[in-house]
């Protein structure tokens, strides 16, 4: 079964863990035999930045202690041999520039994210 797995809620529980937990549960599913791939969109489309330094992150009063490092944990995906996709129109929205995104990512339009749901059995949302 081919699983999309669509990551658009930024730094999940990031006030909890120490990485984004919908992230890290991908991998576990890759590691266990999965056919999982990812689309980021919205503004999850941050963690793709290279250097990605969320150290000042806080949430009302709570500050992190150890912020999230999500380009370094989409790296490890890519080199699972995950396939990462991003929205192209989010990292414009955001003015993520082409040279600052890790290497591997596949960009979609969102025009075209109809297509790539076709290509899965599931499409999971978080």
């Amino acid at each position: 079964m081919k699983i999309l797995s669509i990551v658009e809620t930024a730094y999940r529980a990031t006030l909890e863990e120490q990485d984004d937990t919908v992230l890290w549960l991908n991998h576990s599913l890759k590691n266990s035999g999965a056919d999982i791939s990812l689309l980021l969109r919205g503004n999850a489309v941050n963690y793709a930045l290279r250097g990605h330094d969320a150290s000042g992150l806080a949430i009302g009063e709570r500050k992190l202690v150890r912020g999230p490092a999500p380009d370094k944990d989409l790296e490890k995906l890519i080199s699972a041999k995950v396939p990462v996709y991003v929205v192209e129109e989010d990292l414009a929205k955001r003015g993520l520039p082409d040279d600052g995104i890790i290497g591997g990512l596949s960009k979609v339009s969102r025009r075209a994210i109809p297509e790539l749901f076709e290509r899965f059995d599931q499409v999971w949302h978080w």
